[in-house]
């Protein structure tokens, strides 16, 4: 099996070993990405943006996400990214988990990871 590692040049990835996708055996798989901004929503729009990079390099797009999971300090601030996820995932929803958990940097509020299948 071949695989496709796609970087995104965030800093972190260098940092801790990681990069921002793996394409392997028709998966897309998306490491948990936070986003640049003050509030919730400016970082939940942030990390979309890149996780939507990522996902077009590999070769597909929102509609292939078929898991995504989102971790938040703060339940209670999720409901105000909901407009953003029904914008972004439109008429494909896939099934999803929300967390709530501490994030590597308290300055972060949310964090999505997804897991998308390549078209054929």
């Amino acid at each position: 099996m071949s695989f496709k590692r796609i970087s995104s040049g965030g800093a972190f990835e260098t940092k801790v070993g990681y990069c921002r996708a793996v394409v392997a055996g028709g998966w897309v798989h998306v490491s948990g990405t936070v986003g640049q901004g003050d509030t919730v929503t400016e970082q939940c729009a942030s990390a979309l943006s890149v996780i939507e990079g990522a996902l077009e390099k590999a070769g597909c797009g929102f509609a292939d996400v078929v898991r995504v999971t989102y971790m938040l300090p703060r339940a209670a601030d999720f409901e105000s990214c909901w407009p953003l996820l029904r914008a972004a995932f439109g008429a494909n929803p896939p099934a999803a988990t929300m967390i709530e958990c501490n994030l590597i940097d308290p300055h972060f509020r949310i964090e999505i990871e997804v897991t998308a299948l390549l078209p054929e």
